[in-house]
C-alpha cells in the first residue's frame, strides 16, 4: 500500500502543475538522470556508437543530452497521462492523416496498429480512442502491485480504450478481431533469451538483433492489415502522427517479411531524429 500511495501522491501532484513548471520538473529530473545518477550512461552511450558507427564525440555528446532531454518529458508526461483531460489530449496530439485508416473503418474492418518506443507513445493510446471510431485495444505489462496495475487500468481506459494484457494478447484478438478494433503494438520490445529462438533476426542499425513474433504472428493468423503510427514531436509536449500501410493483406507475404518491413520503416525514423528513441534499453544485448 505504501507504494501505491506515493504513487498516487505523485500522480495527483503532477496533474496538479501547470504545463511550464511540469517542464521545470522535467529538465530538473532530466540533470539529476544524466549528471547526479548517471542513469544507465554507458548502455545508452554503447547503443548509440553501434547503430551510429563512426559518430564523432561532439555529436555523441549533443546526441545523448538529447535523449535524457527526451526520455525527462516522456517520463513526467507519462504520468501526467493519468490525469490529462479529453481537451488537451486533443490540443496536444493530432493525426495527420486519418484518411489512411478511414476504408477499413467504412468496411468495419479490424486492423493493427504498430508503433515503437519513440517520442511520445503513452499519450498514442490515448488518442486513439479519441479520434478514431475504432474499438481500441492496447496491449500492456501488468504491475505486480494491484493497486497501482488497477489504478492505471482505470486511467489509460477512462476514453474509451480497453487495456489487454501481453500475457493475454491471443485472447484478446479472438474476443475484439471481429468488432472494428483498432489493436496497438509497439513491436520493438527487448527479447528476452529463452524467446530469441522463435524470433526473426533482422540487420537493423548495423546489427542484427532479434524482433519479437507476437505482431506478423497475429496478423497473418487474423489476416489483419497492418499500419504503421509515426509519432513525433512538433514541439515540447505536442506532436503528430502520420499513417502509413505496410501491408494490407499480410497472408500474402512470405514468412518474416512483415516484420523487416516494420523494422526498415523504424530504422529510417529513428536515423533521421534518434533521440526519440528509448537508448536506455539494452536492446542489442543478444547475438545469434
Amino acid at each position: 500500500m505504501g507504494g501505491a500511495f506515493l504513487f498516487l501522491s505523485a500522480v495527483l501532484l503532477i496533474g496538479l502543475l501547470p504545463v511550464p513548471v511540469l517542464y521545470l520538473f522535467s529538465d530538473l529530473l532530466r540533470f539529476t538522470a544524466f549528471w547526479v545518477i548517471g542513469y544507465r550512461r554507458d548502455v545508452v552511450r554503447k547503443n548509440l556508437e553501434r547503430s551510429f558507427p563512426g559518430i564523432s564525440n561532439n555529436e555523441l555528446k549533443v546526441l545523448m543530452h538529447l535523449f535524457y532531454k527526451n526520455l525527462a518529458d516522456i517520463l513526467m508526461e507519462g504520468i501526467w497521462a493519468f490525469t490529462i483531460s479529453r481537451k488537451q489530449v486533443l490540443n496536444r496530439f493530432q493525426i495527420l492523416n486519418p484518411g489512411v485508416i478511414e476504408p477499413y473503418s467504412v468496411a468495419g474492418q479490424s486492423i493493427i496498429g504498430v508503433t515503437a518506443h519513440y517520442a511520445n507513445w503513452e499519450w498514442g493510446s490515448l488518442l486513439a480512442s479519441l479520434q478514431t471510431d475504432f474499438n481500441v485495444v492496447a496491449f500492456y505489462k501488468p504491475i505486480n502491485n494491484k493497486y497501482i496495475d488497477k489504478f492505471v487500468r482505470r486511467s489509460r481506459s477512462r476514453f474509451g480504450t480497453t487495456l489487454a494484457a501481453i500475457k493475454e494478447t491471443t485472447l484478446a484478438f479472438d474476443k475484439f478481431k471481429d468488432n472494428k478494433s483498432l489493436f496497438l503494438m509497439a513491436a520493438d520490445q527487448g527479447m528476452p533469451q529463452k524467446f530469441s529462438e522463435r524470433a526473426y533476426w533482422i540487420k537493423f542499425l548495423h546489427q542484427e538483433i532479434p524482433f519479437l513474433h507476437g505482431m506478423e504472428k497475429h496478423a497473418r493468423q487474423n489476416n489483419l492489415p497492418v499500419i504503421y503510427i509515426d509519432i513525433q514531436r512538433v514541439s515540447r509536449g505536442h506532436y503528430t502522427v502520420e499513417l502509413s500501410e505496410l501491408t494490407s493483406n499480410p497472408i500474402e507475404l512470405d514468412e518474416g517479411a512483415l516484420t523487416e518491413m516494420y523494422a526498415r520503416k523504424l530504422e529510417t525514423i529513428i536515423s533521421s531524429k534518434p533521440e526519440n528513441w528509448l537508448w536506455s534499453h539494452n536492446r542489442f544485448k543478444l547475438s545469434r
